[in-house]
């Protein structure tokens, strides 16, 4: 059912006593079928979100943290979800699901989740009933008032220290103060701590990656600054203790010196068409990107100091945001059936609402809107939460749902209200053209990395074979899927069920001869060849060298002819579905209807024992 915000607001004030709630909408877990996540039963779930910021901090770093003043925009969340002081909670919840709200991204710090210090009475007055917790027990009871409301919760690990995101401030990257392993601990801590409730439904990784005073995080290089790598560990944890969620991955937000003549950009997604991610759970990857009208493609936002010459996202004009947004990012939803296709989450946008007269922040708002509608993307505005000054009632105007500082809420300024010029556009997305209903499974394609160190996403092969060739770098295919393509650099390769399905059966054997070969399928070349009905799934590698080959028991009678796929001195690809998964490499990959059924290399003088030709079955 689609309602418009007049008739929802109208729905709301009539039915507030016994609450609205969207629990018989959806059902949790989450997961993702292509570009949409979907429900539990197959329906979409397009992320109607927002944030409820908060939880993370807004001190600004300096002065005296117990005043307002040293707070963003003199407002002081105390380290929870920002609004709980001045306003009972259940009527903030209310108002989320008044605006169209489905899904809340939710703020944590490092700090916060490690504090037990206990909140002061004063700073949750309206919600007498927090008194005598810690922060991250009033999290959990903010956790609990969405989730019990239908609301799906994503879990955002916003910052290290519990202050205001973002600038050069030891919060730029997941491990900035503190270790790698203290991170990805934080994570399993937290979603074990709501594992029982399904309607906590993602973990949002990191906000933000940015530089720092010295050092560009980057998407692949395999040292301590990458993203790419990081994300994809702490992704692996996550689902091995919690396979029920989404993973949340951000792009790069920011490299290089924000000063005219030096390099400078906002990568966002761009890397993933070359490196994507591999969960180690099918079908639970989410990419998400930020936008802002005062940020730019190459503008840091910054006013002063950081500013540059470079056109802000307000500046462009409407076909040129709409390319460079598609471009930059939701092309990873909007391309299918490659490696890299995902949902895209915008998981913050907004401007200014009543206080911004700007011509160009009113007329970016309403193409970016136009921009969601038309692509049917999923979205989350920051913020949703404001404060309205007890005297003046004036705010920032940048929040949907405003409140006075007095106990109980006082007078309230929200999106619904009538006098906020972003309600309109908000309606139109709200209420557009939609994919609804059932979402058709479509083929799946994955990328394995060798670049750096082993990659086995096959939850069979962890539990079983434990390290099953020592001192070689490792590839699995997840257990649903087969592999379909090779590098002759030998580092990348492809995943697949498109055509045959999951051929999964349970049961896998390791190749490290010949005693499989029936047939010189590769004359004068070293072959691994699967045993009959069996499907190459995963292979390792010895420096460049091919050291072995895992093949997967199909769970059907597969067939057995056969045809020899040469790809050392030249790509030899069936189709160009998965996209290019080797970039700079030779590379070959069987058709849609045939599996990998061996591997062949040779070691001859001028050889380095790369792959050098499949064999397609079918």
């Amino acid at each position: 059912m689609r309602l418009s915000l007049s008739t929802l607001g109208l729905w709301f004030c009539l039915v507030s006593a016994t609450r609205l709630d969207l629990r018989a909408t959806w059902n949790g877990p989450l997961s993702t079928r292509g570009r949409y996540v979907v429900d539990a039963s197959g329906n979409r779930f397009r992320m109607r979100g927002g944030n409820w910021h908060g939880g993370s901090g807004t001190y600004s770093g300096s002065g005296d943290i117990n005043d307002d003043a040293n707070h963003h925009s003199g407002e002081n969340s105390h380290t929870m979800p920002l609004g709980l002081q001045y306003v009972p909670i259940d009527k903030i919840v209310d108002s989320f699901v008044e605006i169209g709200i489905n899904t809340i991204r939710l703020q944590f710090s490092h700090g916060m989740i490690h504090d037990n210090a206990i909140i002061s009475d004063a700073s949750v007055a309206a919600n007498p009933q927090f008194k005598g917790l810690t922060p991250l027990q009033v999290y959990d009871a903010a956790v609990t008032a969405l989730t019990n409301r239908g609301i799906a919760v994503i879990l955002n690990y916003h910052t290290i220290t519990s202050i205001w995101c973002c600038g050069v401030d030891g919060n730029e990257r997941w491990d900035a103060s503190q270790s790698f392993d203290t991170y990805a601990a934080d994570w399993v801590f937290m979603v074990n701590r709501y594992k029982s409730n399904k309607r906590v439904a993602g973990a949002d990784l990191y906000n933000e990656v940015r530089r720092d005073i010295l050092t560009d995080p980057n998407w692949g290089n395999g040292d301590g600054a990458d993203w790419q790598q990081a994300s994809q560990r702490v992704s692996d944890q996550i689902l091995t203790a919690n396979p029920d969620l989404l993973i949340v991955v951000e792009g790069i937000n920011w490299v290089g010196i924000p000063v005219d003549g030096f390099a400078h950009s906002r990568p966002t997604l761009i890397p993933v068409a070359q490196l994507s991610h591999t969960t180690l759970i099918p079908h639970k990857l989410v990419y998400s990107a930020h936008f802002y009208s005062y940020t730019g493609p190459n503008h840091s936002g910054a006013t002063g100091i950081g500013e540059t010459s470079d056109p802000r996202y307000r500046d462009l004009s409407r076909d040129d945001l709409f390319s460079v947004v598609k471009s930059s990012a939701l092309y990873v939803a909007l391309t299918s059936q490659m490696h890299y296709t995902a949902p895209v989450w915008i998981s913050e946008f907004g401007v200014a609402g009543r206080t911004d007269n700007l011509a160009l922040d009113r007329a970016w708002w309403q193409n970016f809107m136009d921009l969601l509608a038309q692509t049917d993307a999923d979205y989350a505005f920051w913020p949703l939460v404001g404060y309205l000054d007890a005297t003046t009632l004036a705010g920032n105007g940048w929040a949907l749902m405003n409140w006075e500082k007095t106990v109980g809420g006082g007078t309230r300024k929200g999106l619904l209200d009538g006098d906020d010029w972003r309600a309109t556009a908000w309606n139109q997305v709200l209420n557009g053209n939609s994919a609804t209903g059932q979402i058709a499974s479509v083929p799946e394609w994955k990328q394995l990395n060798l670049d750096h160190g082993d990659f086995i996403q096959s939850q069979y092969v962890r539990a079983n074979l434990g390290d099953w060739d020592s001192g070689a770098f490792k590839a699995n295919c997840p257990d649903n899927l087969r592999l379909i393509g090779l590098s002759h650099g030998s580092t990348r390769s492809l995943c697949t069920d498109v055509g045959l399905g999951n051929l999964w059966n349970g049961a896998t054997q390791t190749v490290w001869d010949e005693r499989y070969v029936s047939n010189d399928w590769a004359s004068g070349y070293t072959k691994y060849t699967c045993p009959s009905n069996f499907y190459a799934a995963g292979f390792a590698i010895r420096g460049s060298k091919v050291s072995t080959v895992i093949c997967a028991r199909a769970n059907k009678t597969l067939g057995t002819n056969g045809r020899t796929v040469w790809f050392d001195r030249g790509d030899a690809r069936a189709d160009q579905l998965g996209g290019d998964f080797a970039v700079g490499q030779y590379k070959g990959s069987c058709a849609t209807n045939e599996f990998v059924g061996g591997v062949a290399f040779t070691t001859r003088v001028g050889s380095n024992g790369a792959p050098a030709a499949i064999y397609c079955v079918s």
